[in-house]
């Protein structure tokens, strides 16, 4: 019998620690905030190195200048102004400036315009532009339960980066050898935390309206209380995203002694259960209809276009730019809608589509105050 195999490797284990030690490898520092009852577990831990390079990439930048609202209307000056034609030249001008050096600083007015012909749509990346304005004036005007009174801009998911740094897609990858199926686990997934949850639960929620469930309050499924191992594994992937999306824990939205209640639940989980309603909204209703205009190098690895999540706006924080506002920079811009009208995208030709037209009127845009889930029915509702 070979007894000494587990002493020898616990004598291994110890050396490996002793040498971390002798190197002088600490801990990272901590810092703890108790946001519940004492003895609860009602605690929020971030570190410190985290947070000061989260500070310094959550700054809202400045307004070019302050626009004058008065004068000539956008849409009179110049042609084929579709949606922000009611501002005055001088917030038009403004907001153009502003637009640049939050998507694209370094190429300037060209990365969206023909420079020969600025009215053109020829440029795919300026009917996409026009698009996003339009799904950030919505937002702001028919999310109020999500994003109350600080709102949004293009520079809450940009950055300066022409393309958000947290976007997701449909994610196969890497696919199972012939013969075998993992069903989407067992990897550590990109968009479920790095964990080897179910890798592919954004499209499942974040998508369509898929009911979030984790179980239910009878030890039989009867009834509405139906939810397994395979959705409660989905939901708590979808958590693992959100958590690492604001950079918080479960407690944030979640009371620890009764994580199903919403009466006992912190005021965040609401705010979280409109944001995902919202997050659904703009993946059905902007992303996923621009499929025809974007190219190729513009979509996931199975062909589906970029679409927006938690981690999009908030940037690893639980308020994006930790609260600050930039609408009022922007009045008439992007906290009023214009012309909601969707061109039919599909006719779009990049290169030769002078103008996209107007197209038809957007759909209503289901309002952010439905009911919430009932607390009866479900041990952890949709969140």
């Amino acid at each position: 019998m070979r007894l000494w195999i587990p002493f020898a490797v616990s004598a291994g284990s110890l050396l490996v620690i002793a040498s971390f030690v002798g190197a002088g490898w600490d801990a990272p520092p901590v810092e703890t905030t108790q946001i519940g009852y004492r003895g609860t577990g009602m605690y929020l831990e971030q570190d410190v190195e985290k947070l000061e390079a989260l500070k310094a990439s959550n700054v809202a930048p400045v307004a070019p200048w302050e626009a004058d609202p008065e004068g000539d209307r956008a849409g009179d000056l110049y042609e084929n102004v579709q949606v922000l034609g009611d501002l005055s030249d001088d917030q038009f001008n403004q907001f153009m400036a502003a637009i640049t050096e939050w998507i694209a600083p370094e190429q300037g007015c060209e990365y969206c315009h023909d420079l020969e012909n600025l009215a053109a749509d020829t440029n795919y990346r300026k009917v996409v532009a026009r698009r996003m304005i339009q799904m950030n004036q919505a937002i702001n005007v028919d999310w109020g339960d999500h994003v109350g009174t600080t709102g949004v801009t293009c520079y809450t998911c940009h950055r300066g980066q022409h393309i958000p740094v947290n976007y997701w897609y449909d994610d196969q990858e890497p696919k199972p050898a012939s013969n075998m199926s993992r069903a989407g686990q067992n990897v550590a997934g990109k968009f479920s935390g790095n964990t080897s949850l179910p890798q592919n639960a954004l499209m499942d929620y974040l998508m369509g309206n898929e009911t979030i469930r984790v179980h239910g309050l009878t030890p039989l499924p009867t009834g509405s209380t139906t939810a397994g191992i395979k959705e409660t594994e989905r939901t708590w992937s979808l958590m693992m995203y959100m958590s690492e999306s604001l950079g918080v824990n479960c407690v944030t939205c979640h009371n620890s002694r009764a994580f199903n209640d919403w009466d006992q639940s912190p005021p965040q989980r609401v705010t979280a259960w409109h944001g995902i309603q919202l997050t659904r909204a703009l993946n059905t209703d902007y992303m996923t209809g621009l499929a025809p205009v974007f190219p190729e190098e513009r979509k996931g690895p199975e062909g589906d276009v970029f679409k927006v999540g938690c981690a999009t706006c908030h940037n690893g924080v639980q308020k994006p730019l930790y609260g600050a506002s930039m609408l009022q920079d922007y009045v008439n811009a992007l906290d009023t809608k214009g012309p909601t009208d969707v061109p039919d995208y599909s006719t779009y030709v990049p290169s030769e589509t002078e103008v996209m037209g107007t197209g038809t009127p957007a759909p209503a845009t289901p309002s952010s105050s439905s009911a919430l889930p009932s607390t009866t029915s479900v041990a952890a509702a949709e969140d």
